[in-house]
């Protein structure tokens, strides 16, 4: 908790200018939410309904508005009780979860190959090879490159449909179950694990293992990252806060990093 506090406080000083060193660059994570943000087939989407907006009698600007959003969709956290009984709910995952040192791992060549490519041991030994091993405690984000196609959901999920039918049509690269287990035990133990497409699992999955084995280990999953191609492979931080909604499965994420 005082590592979490600390690196909160650390980035409110830099935002007020107040820290003494530069900050280094703040590069924005999530996706804007909108009538365009790419949502799971099954769900309406994200609505924003105008309220009132405009100059008041008294002579001053006003504006208020509603939303209404599903939980999964758009930049958002999955917390471990979407697939793990007894899990974390999004108000209950530690702050040692959702701020930390961070990896990237980019296997655009590989996605764009192949679709359905899943992220496996074989990837994350190449980039151990080059990178170093990734240390106890990271944040680890996948880049598949599949960020640089939204809002198209066709080139991004494989389909444009609609409804329950169009779930089998989807097709997205995701994280292989040995490599998610491989992440959570061992020396990795991996705080949180995040992927620039519309789940962690491949579009393919029926099962949702990644999903399963990364919430039987505490560990939330941040789906539809975006610009994650501003990213080193190592050497930045990851500060990911949700939307605290009590007892819920996932919810609106704002992400960031910060570059040195």
């Amino acid at each position: 908790m005082r590592a979490a506090a600390a690196a909160a406080l650390w980035l409110l000083a830099c935002a007020g200018g107040t820290d003494p060193a530069s900050p280094g660059e703040l590069v924005d994570l999530t996706h804007a939410f909108d009538a365009d943000t790419v949502f799971w087939p099954t769900e309406e989407g994200f609505v924003l309904e105008r309220g009132r907006e405009g100059v008041t009698e008294r002579g001053f600007y006003y504006a208020a508005h509603r939303f209404r959003t599903a939980e999964h969709g758009g930049t958002h956290i999955d917390a471990p009780i979407h697939f793990f009984a007894g899990g974390h709910t999004v108000d209950q995952v530690p702050l040692e979860r959702l701020v930390g040192p961070a990896v990237l791992v980019d296997v655009e060549e590989a996605c764009a190959a192949d679709r359905d490519h899943r992220i496996g041991l074989a990837d994350l030994g190449r980039w151990e090879e080059r990178h170093g091993r990734i240390p106890e405690g990271s944040i680890v984000l996948f880049r598949t490159g599949f960020g640089g196609r939204w809002p198209d959901r066709l080139k991004y999920l494989g389909t444009d449909e609609r409804g329950p039918a169009a779930v089998a049509k989807l097709r997205f690269p995701g994280l292989d179950p040995e490599a998610a287990g491989w992440l959570a035990a061992g020396a990795r133990r991996v705080r949180a694990v995040g992927i620039d497409t519309a789940s962690i699992d491949p579009g393919t999955s029926v099962d949702f293992e990644a999903h399963r084995i990364l919430f039987e280990a505490g560990i939330p999953v941040f789906e539809n990252l975006a610009r994650l191609e501003r990213l080193p492979p190592r050497g930045f931080r990851v500060v990911a806060l949700p939307m605290k909604i009590r007892g819920g499965s996932g919810g609106p994420l704002r992400a960031i990093a910060i570059l040195p």
